[in-house]
Parts: structure tokens; sequence; C-alpha cells
């Protein structure tokens, strides 16, 4: 395999370190570029071209499905590999759609990273056993049947955190937003979801499997 140009887009140095160590250790990539934020990676994208993008969904000033619909409007034949904390539920199928050529959470092996990396840079998918079958699922069931399928990337975040009993000001501390800004989102959710309060929200993130 030709070596690549990598860009690791994750605000968490070690992880940055650590997948960088993974690819220079297999010597998969001949240039690898580390970005903290959103704008950062996109700004890289914008200076020049690169093979290979290993994205982080919680940035501190971007969600990571924005950064990845506009770094495929830049560079549409860029391969994207999200790296995320967030279990593949909701975001995984998302990301695939916004174009994504894989999804791992950062529980993941070193060695499936690394498949991953090799798949995706041939120009596949890679897709895990259990994503597999929650789209097929999903196929099945149909995926936009379900009221939350409504809700934007980053209401479906927010309502991630409200399942998990955090409180706006922890959200919005957390995300890097003002209390403001994520009352707002808790307002659209609600109205989304046809709940009346937080409770309703938690038990609705509860039922729908959206928390672990």
């Amino acid at each position: 395999m030709n070596k690549c140009r990598c860009l690791i887009a994750d605000d968490h140095p070690v992880v940055r370190r650590g997948v960088r160590d993974l690819l220079e250790d297999e010597h998969l990539c001949s240039d690898i570029y580390e970005a903290k934020t959103g704008e950062e990676a996109l700004e890289a994208l914008r200076r020049q071209p690169w093979d290979l993008m290993i994205l982080d969904i919680a940035l501190p000033d971007k969600h990571g499905l924005d950064v990845l619909k506009e770094a495929k409007l830049l560079q549409p034949r860029l391969s994207v590999l999200m790296l995320s904390l967030y279990p593949e539920k909701e975001f995984a199928m998302r990301a695939i759609k916004a174009g994504a050529s894989g999804y791992l959470t950062k529980q993941s092996a070193p060695a499936e990273l690394l498949a991953a990396v090799h798949r995706v840079l041939q120009g596949g998918r890679y897709i895990t056993e259990a994503l597999a079958e929650q789209m097929a699922h999903a196929l099945e069931m149909g995926a936009d049947d379900v009221l939350h399928a409504r809700l934007s990337d980053r209401e479906l975040q927010v309502l991630r955190l409200l399942g998990q009993g955090k409180s706006v000001s922890v959200i919005a501390e957390e995300l890097c937003l003002s209390v403001k800004t994520i009352s707002t989102y808790r307002a659209r959710i609600l109205e989304k979801l046809s709940c009346e309060s937080t409770g309703e929200l938690i038990r609705y993130a509860v039922e729908a499997r959206l928390i672990d």
C-alpha cells in the first residue's frame, strides 16, 4: 500500500498521539497532521489534499458530523474514519449516510483500527458486525419511522446527554456552548419528540436505547 497523508482531528492529545504512533509503527502514513478542533481540520483540508481523515465526533467547536459533511464537500474523495467515544447505536448510521467510510469507538482494539484504515484506504468501507446488524434492522423496521430520526446531529447529542441525567449547565460546559444554546436545543427536542419535560426525554432516551 502506498503511504498516505493522514489528518487526525481529536481534542484529546493522548488519543492523537496513540493514533499517530500506531500509524507510524505500521509505516502507513508518510505525513500526519494533528488538529485539535473542527475548524483546524477544515483549514488543513482547505490548504492541501489528504488521503485519510480520522475524525472524532465530540470536538470542542463543531459537531464531528458537521465537520464530516464539510470535509466531503471540500474533498469528495477523502476517506473519513470516525473514531468516537459514542457507541454505534445512532451516530454510526448518520456518519455512514453523511459519507464516512467507517465508524469505530475508542474502545476498539488497535488491530481493529489498523484493519479499518487498511480497508478505507483501499476504497472500501469498514463496517463492524454490530453496525451491520443495526443497519439491517433499520432497513427492516424503517429507520425514518422513529421520532428521533427528526433530530439534527447536535440535537441527538444533547438528547443522549439529557438521557444520562446531565443538567443543561453541565451539557453546556461539556460541549463548550452557552446554557441558552443548550436550552434552545432542549426546547426543540421537546417539540420534535412531543415531550413535555426533561423527565419524559430521559424516559424516551432510555426506551429508545440511545444511552448505555
